[in-house]
């Protein structure tokens, strides 16, 4: 997680990524969209345990956010997990590991997307 933050500010002062799932539906595109949008290195394995380890090492993160902590904000997830809810619960559960291993890492999942349609919506 070496280039650039970007997508927003949190008021606690933690460097804020967003990882932007939309249009991922499977492990593989999550795989490589966290490589591009959190910037991991060319090593990261493309699996739940490279993904955890890479999360939650702050070597990783970007300069600042060792001392001020970093947000990781999931964007544009619902399709994914309602067409692999299995998946999307292990994802969850990496996320949560890596939160918990990796002191001053949030992870937190971004509200108001949905795929869903709304109920005042014909179809």
């Amino acid at each position: 997680m070496t280039g650039r933050a970007h997508g927003g500010h949190d008021p606690a002062g933690r460097i804020v990524h967003v990882l932007d799932l939309d249009g991922v539906t499977d492990m593989a595109g999550l795989m490589d969209r966290c490589a591009r949008d959190l910037a991991l290195p060319d090593w990261f394995g493309r699996d739940w345990d490279a993904l955890a380890d890479c999360l939650a090492d702050p070597a990783l993160w970007p300069e600042e956010a060792g001392d001020r902590g970093l947000l990781v904000v999931v964007r544009g997830w619902r399709a994914y997990a309602e067409t692999r809810p299995e998946e999307w619960q292990v994802a969850e559960e990496v996320f949560a590991e890596a939160t918990d291993r990796g002191p001053g890492l949030f992870v937190t999942l971004g509200l108001g997307e949905s795929s869903e349609r709304h109920p005042d919506q014909p179809g």
